[in-house]
């Protein structure tokens, strides 16, 4: 977006070659801002292709995080950064941001309830170590607490180990007690609910959480399944590992505890001679995000931040690469051609008045980890001067299942916090690039929840506006066949340089975005 300067001068002595004098009047010089779109000519089809088919060729091995593949990806985002002249984030001038990992590998054990055992895999599923000789547990209902409902009132439960069960508080007629209406609430959502539940119990002093839905109990014992045959475990944030622990029980175990839980949904003290005999180690892996900048000219100390991620899904067990050429392939080289526009214009004087962070973020295949430890546990830079996430996942694809032009891409999340940033978005589109702005997948009742799949969703949890670019998935989607031949350069051309326009009206308007809506 072009702007405007009132420069008061005496003399002129030169312009840079990308501006131009427009006028000239009592010594008052009107200059015009650089034209972004000389710099976004630079993001080329050929350029997007020739980093592809290395970066999703078979010598990378699939990218797994913490694999031989992983370091030889690192190591060609390092080397591009340095070959053009854009530092390390880092004031200790490493590109490298180690990011500690653990794989929790699958355990071994029993659980005794009143003499009876309950044999892990099969009535009980955890990844963690789970230790100790209770004659008494706290029955926490929902294990729910919202402003106006609460599972944990008037309890004391420091030290305490947990049975907490799926789902949320319900009235008589049927509506839910947390919205007053039929909507669910993330409380009730398989992917998070659990999660949140344990959080809020070990906040409050907890040490372990046995967590029993019944409804889902197959489904996540096809994955304890899979990861055993494949002698795995389930990888996380070294930061995260703790004392705490979290059994996930079946129906039978659950009533073993308590013979009504599928109907009493009131807290109590449960007496009970529970015997956890689970045995653990983890695995310690080496992982890296990936980050260089270029420092703003006016506003140095504040940070548009520009992400995908680096990593894939690694090699199948009889031997086939799966290359991620779209996810994330796509994203990662779709960053380092944006970098190198950004960094042809900071070269010609028309550097961005904020800072801009290219950051490639490992692990987001294995539970968006990198953007975790990034938002959550060590920030390069601090996420209150932050003033939007810009991610970039699968960009290079058409998504089978859409008709229509098929020069479009899917935006998600643009209008959850910022309404600022969503104006800015499409007004950039219709500016520069003029892109469908498909918004399918930005729904709420979305049921893919691709929101909340992505590396943006940790910045978004932390107040800060994002947009997350996407092609949708298509028939190759974590397997072998995601390769570099089946990319259609010419949308990854023109959706690159739409995340690239939208960046440069970022990082070079008056004010950032506004954040104007709640996070969720």
């Amino acid at each position: 977006m072009k702007k405007v300067f009132l420069i008061a001068v005496g003399l002129v002595a030169a312009c840079n070659s990308s501006q131009k004098t427009i006028s000239t009047k009592e010594n008052i010089v009107t200059v015009q801002q650089a034209d972004p779109v000389t710099y976004a000519a630079t993001i080329t089809e050929d350029e997007l292709k020739e980093h592809l088919y290395t970066y999703a060729s078979d010598e990378f091995e699939g990218r797994e995080t913490g694999k031989p593949g992983q370091k030889k990806a690192i190591a060609y985002l390092k080397k591009h950064y340095e070959t053009l002249g854009i530092p390390a984030a880092q004031t200790n001038g490493d590109y490298f941001q180690k990011v500690p990992l653990e794989i929790g590998k699958v355990p071994t054990g029993s659980i005794k309830i009143n003499g009876n055992i309950y044999e892990l895999g099969e009535d009980l599923l955890t990844f963690t170590s789970a230790q100790g000789n209770p004659q008494e547990i706290d029955y926490v209902g929902y294990g729910v607490e919202e402003e106006n409902y609460s599972d944990y009132k008037n309890l004391d439960v420091t030290g305490k180990i947990l049975l907490i069960k799926s789902g949320e508080p319900m009235n008589d007629d049927g509506t839910y007690v947390l919205s007053g209406s039929d909507e669910k609430s993330v409380w009730s959502n398989m992917s998070e609910a659990m999660g949140k539940k344990s959080a809020l119990a070990f906040s409050k002093g907890a040490i372990g959480a046995l967590y029993y839905d019944g409804q889902n109990f197959s489904r996540f014992k096809r994955y304890f399944d899979y990861m055993k045959t494949n002698d795995a475990g389930r990888m996380g944030l070294a930061a995260e590992t703790s004392e705490n622990f979290i059994v996930l029980l079946n129906e039978k175990a659950a009533s073993a505890l308590k013979d009504d839980i599928n109907s009493d949904n009131k807290p109590a003290k449960l007496p009970v001679d529970l015997q956890l005999e689970v045995q653990s180690a983890n695995d310690k892996i080496d992982s890296e995000n990936v980050a260089a900048i270029i420092k703003g000219s006016e506003k140095p100390n504040e940070y548009l931040i520009i992400s995908s991620h680096l990593d894939h899904i690694g090699v199948t067990a009889d031997g086939q690469i799966n290359n991620g050429a779209d996810d994330d392939g796509s994203g990662s080289v779709a960053l380092l051609e944006i970098a190198e526009a950004f960094k042809k214009a900071a070269t010609e004087g028309n550097g961005p008045k904020r800072s801009v962070v290219f950051l490639h973020v490992t692990g987001e295949e294995k539970g968006l980890l990198g953007s975790k430890y990034y938002t959550d546990y060590n920030p390069i830079f601090p996420l209150e001067q932050t003033v939007a996430n810009l991610n970039i996942d699968m960009i290079g694809r058409i998504d089978p299942k859409r008709e229509g032009n098929r020069n479009y891409v899917y935006l998600i999340g643009s209008d959850k916090l910022s309404t600022e940033l969503h104006e800015l978005s499409e007004e950039i589109n219709a500016k520069y690039t003029n892109i469908e702005l498909d918004y399918t997948f930005n729904d709420e009742n979305d049921p893919n929840r691709f929101y909340y799949r992505s590396d943006h969703y940790n910045f978004a949890k932390n107040n800060i506006p994002i947009i997350f670019y996407f092609n949708g998935t298509h028939a190759d989607y974590h397997k072998p066949g995601d390769t570099p031949d089946k990319i259609n350069y010419d949308l990854l051309e023109n959706r690159t340089r739409l995340v690239f326009h939208t960046a440069w009206e970022i990082a070079n308007r008056d004010k950032k975005p506004e954040v104007d809506k709640a996070s969720k």
